[in-house]
């Protein structure tokens, strides 16, 4: 049995963290499977967003406590690695990954939703980074990637105090670009997945390579990735389509060639 459904909401492929009865925890069994996931969404030129969120009423609780109860220090590294070989998967996809955080997203669940390109949540939300309490440390990438989002302060504050945060919180600091009534949440993610579909699909996939790589370099670095990527457009179909359309005044067609 599958703990990770998909389905197609038009161009948008939605994933949801299928556990419910242990708050979505991950587990191998289930990062094996979101693993799957992401590379069929990476290998279907269809897709064009990618929303992620979870079954009943957690995004993810964390990762799997009675799994890794009775690790040993190299099985918990290798746990730690599939973690994050599944997380940069996550976000190393040429299209837009949404999360849609529609309950608690603690530990492992949060730097889930960090992984993604950006964070809907609805306003029963929670977010945490409660691994201390357990005396372990994040081990999905919450201690760099939840820096990048909030700040090296807020991100400290938030792992080596453990404590939670609610939507409205997270939205103030960063963590989260929108807080929606619960019933809104879905539609709300989806609805921009499929604003995203519209556009260029080459142009998204090259605007998020080079936000990305650019982020942890030199400016100047970061300013040649974005001059050659701004070249490499200009050789496509989607380019000459998109420009047309602008002068002729109609909506482009883009074929992702």
């Amino acid at each position: 049995m599958t703990l990770v459904r998909s389905e197609r909401r038009g161009a948008v492929a939605l994933v949801t963290l299928d556990r419910p009865d242990a708050l979505n925890a991950l587990d191998r069994a289930l990062l094996h499977d979101l693993e799957g996931c992401i590379a069929a969404v990476a290998s279907d030129p269809t897709v064009r967003a990618l929303v992620v969120t979870g079954a009943g009423r957690a995004f993810a609780a964390g990762a799997d406590i009675e799994q890794m109860r009775g690790m040993t220090p190299a099985e918990a590294e290798g746990f730690s690695r599939l973690g994050h070989r599944v997380f940069g998967a996550l976000e190393a996809l040429p299209v837009p990954s949404i999360a849609a955080v529609n309950g608690y997203a603690l530990g492992g669940g949060c730097e889930l939703a960090c992984a993604c390109d950006w964070i809907y949540a609805s306003a029963k939300a929670r977010f945490g980074q409660p691994e201390v309490n357990l005396g372990i440390i994040p081990g999905f990438g919450g201690t760099s990637r939840l820096a990048r989002r909030v700040g090296l302060a807020r991100a400290k504050e938030m792992v080596l105090g453990g404590a939670p945060m609610s939507a409205e919180e997270a939205l103030r600091v960063g963590l989260v670009n929108r807080v929606f009534p619960p019933e809104e949440l879905i539609e709300g993610a989806l609805a921009i997945g499929e604003t995203i579909a519209a556009k260029g699909p080459l142009a998204v996939a090259a605007a998020k390579r080079v936000m990305q790589e650019g982020q942890d370099v030199d400016p100047r670095v970061a300013h040649t990735l974005e001059q050659h990527a701004f070249g490499l457009v200009f050789s496509t179909e989607d380019r000459a389509e998109g420009m047309s359309a602008f002068l002729e005044k109609r909506d482009p067609v883009f074929k992702g060639r």
